[in-house]
């Protein structure tokens, strides 16, 4: 059987599952919830986060701040998402307008290595993806794969499946755990939000003193992250002399 095949049954079986379709409103709700918040922040043009300039992600949030009307179309954006994701008819259309979005801030994240977004990001564009395949039969036209659809109709409510999918959830959950060891340990050290915050974590680093210069270059400095990454490994290497 071709892989066209595979999925528009492997799709059929999902749908008439109820506590899959019970996780799809939940993603849903869950990401209409975090653009509902910042989307409308920057609507009415307000700073989105208290953060200091010289932090790389309130760097780039306060140029962003800055750029005008930009700005509100980008809470336009995520508020229409948002909208577009709570009203059944139009949840495709929601999930596809909202991908994009949580995708650029997904990297934006893990470049900046921004702890208020560094794994809710990532989730949320699983959470996502999710919705995008939970919609396959609707988005499966414009896929390069796409055949003829196999004439599979709704499931009707008394055709629902209650039997729980402890194979799925029990996989959404070592994803997220898994997923959180990788991030949090991904990376050397990290900006953290505040010099406080940064500084606390130079006293169960290896090189302590490295770690503050790491900290100041950031926050009191105002350097960029690869400047300060460069002047952090630079001190390593000087303390390993």
């Amino acid at each position: 059987m071709n892989l066209n095949c595979n999925l528009d049954r492997l799709h059929s079986k999902a749908k008439r599952n109820r506590w899959l379709h019970g996780f799809a409103i939940f993603n849903r709700i869950g990401l209409a919830a975090g653009f509902l918040p910042s989307g409308f922040v920057k609507i009415m043009g307000e700073r989105f986060t208290a953060l200091s300039v010289n932090h790389p992600m309130g760097h780039y949030l306060e140029a962003l701040h800055v750029t005008g009307y930009y700005y509100t179309f980008i809470g336009i954006a995520q508020v229409t998402a948002a909208v577009l994701l709570l009203i059944p008819r139009t949840a495709t259309l929601g999930a596809l307008l909202y991908f994009p979005i949580i995708l650029n801030i997904c990297i934006l994240s893990l470049a900046v290595r921004f702890d208020g977004s560094l794994l809710s990001s990532p989730l949320m564009v699983l959470a996502n993806l999710y919705l995008l395949c939970w919609d396959y039969d609707k988005l499966k036209p414009i896929l390069p794969f796409s055949k003829p659809a196999i004439q599979n109709n709704l499931p009707r409510q008394n055709e629902m499946d209650n039997k729980f999918p402890t194979k799925f959830f029990a996989g959404v959950a070592a994803t997220v755990i898994l997923l959180a060891l990788i991030i949090f340990n991904m990376y050397d050290i990290r900006p953290r939000n505040t010099l406080k915050d940064c500084t606390q974590q130079c006293e169960t680093s290896d090189n302590p003193n490295a770690c503050r210069v790491f900290c100041d270059c950031i926050h009191k400095q105002g350097q960029s992250l690869d400047q300060s990454l460069d002047n952090y490994h630079k001190a390593l290497k000087v303390a390993h002399r």
